[in-house]
């Protein structure tokens, strides 16, 4: 299926990887952030897909977003209560090789301390020794949750009938795993 040197175990490199998402802000317009990463890694697989396991954890505290105040606000208990969970979380159950180069990878995603299913559909973008000489892989990605599945239900009703902020979030990955030694 894959070339046997892709199996091995991976750390996300969060320097070239980016864990993002996106909300729609007064039903016009996008807000687009990112969550730094505090720990990543990969167990590939490449002739059994079925082995392979991933696990991440976010500084749900480091949301960025580009507006230090909008920041500081989803840090509080109306959006992701970050002092009293300080991570965002998710860990593989599943790894399914669904044709291509893409994937399936279906895990358990905790944001507030509440944990839902997730399954993230990523393509597999390539493979490549970098000038460090370190083998890297490389996953594109995106998935979409609904925020109040994870307590997050803050909102304001716009004067037209809408309301500020949507349900439907998108999160969006590129990352790129460097072989451990």
């Amino acid at each position: 299926m894959y070339p046997t040197h892709l199996t091995g175990t991976y750390t996300i490199d969060a320097a070239h990887s980016r864990f993002g998402f996106t909300a729609r802000h007064a039903m016009v317009t996008k807000v687009r952030g990112h969550f730094p990463v505090v720990e990543a890694t990969a167990r590939l697989d490449a002739a059994n897909p079925a082995a392979s396991h991933v696990r991440v954890v976010l500084d749900a505290s480091g949301a960025d977003t580009g507006n230090p105040q909008r920041d500081g606000h989803l840090r509080t208990g109306d959006f992701l209560d970050a002092a009293t969970h300080p991570h965002i979380t998710f860990t593989s159950t599943a790894v399914k090789h669904t044709g291509g180069d893409d994937f399936e990878v279906t895990g358990d995603l905790t944001i507030r301390g509440i944990t839902q299913p997730l399954t993230i559909p990523l393509e597999f973008t390539g493979s490549a020794v970098d000038a460090q000489g370190l083998h890297r892989a490389g996953f594109e990605g995106s998935a979409s949750i609904n925020r109040k599945d994870f307590g997050v239900s803050f909102n304001a009703v716009l004067e037209t009938g809408g309301v500020m902020i949507s349900e439907r979030i998108a999160l969006e990955f590129d990352l790129s795993a460097v072989k451990n030694a």
